[in-house]
């Protein structure tokens, strides 16, 4: 009886030092991506340095073909509105009717709705025109931050966490993270492949992306938790009474 407690006693001590590791990776992953997001805004629009993006356009020239150049258009879809919404739908209908998961369903709908927004913000705040030349058409509304880069790190960035904490085979789970990853970082190297972005913007989009993305992760969890521990009781109550009353 005893070593089987000290047992448990380990694998709990275990998992809170887990725990207390992801959430401090979190946290600084949340605090490095403000950091730098502030640094961009810093550079382009209080000091004027634009050198970075020239150069990384001069780089990127390089490798421009027919066949990357069709490669990045397809890829750039999957940062797209157009793929973006029936994709966020189509996952908020799964949790809502197929896992009967409603928080899930809240939590994709929420984020999709309010990185929205908060992208639109920003681009009407810093309103930074496009590049001039663009590869092969222009893009509509303002550069900064990248919208595809942005809505990307919302959307496959959810896609993380859920893999993340539902996928059991632990290969599998590497896969998939690493693969989305992957994706991710693409999507935003083709809007600066394409010209209709500079690399700042993409970094910027990148940036803001995460710290939406755990920022509301974080006060969604809080407000399911609250949901649960302070409203359930009180609606089983309200059943209670009405049953009693019958």
């Amino acid at each position: 009886m005893l070593a089987r407690t000290r047992v448990h006693i380990r694998k709990l001590i275990a998992s809170v030092g887990l725990l207390s590791i992801q959430l401090l990776l979190i946290i600084g992953l949340f605090i490095l991506s403000l950091a730098l997001f502030s640094f961009l805004v810093k550079q382009i629009f209080i000091d004027k340095q634009e050198l970075f993006d020239f150069r990384v356009f001069e780089l990127v020239s390089r490798f421009v073909t027919p066949f990357h150049t069709s490669s990045m258009q397809a890829i750039t879809f999957l940062g797209t509105h157009k793929f973006l919404i029936p994709a966020n739908l189509l996952l908020t209908a799964y949790f809502l009717l197929v896992r009967k998961h409603k928080w899930y369903s809240i939590k994709v709908a929420a984020i999709a709705l309010s990185s929205t927004a908060m992208m639109l913000l920003l681009k009407n705040i810093f309103s930074r025109e496009r590049p001039l030349v663009p590869l092969l058409k222009p893009a509509l509304g303002y550069s900064f931050p990248s919208g595809h880069s942005m809505m990307s790190f919302a959307f496959y960035g959810l896609l993380i966490f859920l893999a993340y904490k539902y996928i059991q085979t632990r290969a599998l789970k590497i896969a998939t993270i690493a693969a989305l990853i992957i994706l991710i970082f693409l999507i935003g190297f083709s809007r600066v492949y394409l010209r209709v972005h500079y690399a700042s913007d993409v970094l910027a989009g990148f940036a803001i992306g995460i710290v939406w993305l755990v920022f509301s992760l974080f006060i969604l969890h809080k407000m399911e938790r609250f949901s649960k521990v302070k409203l359930k009781p009180v609606v089983e109550e309200g059943v209670k009474e009405e049953k009693s009353m019958a």
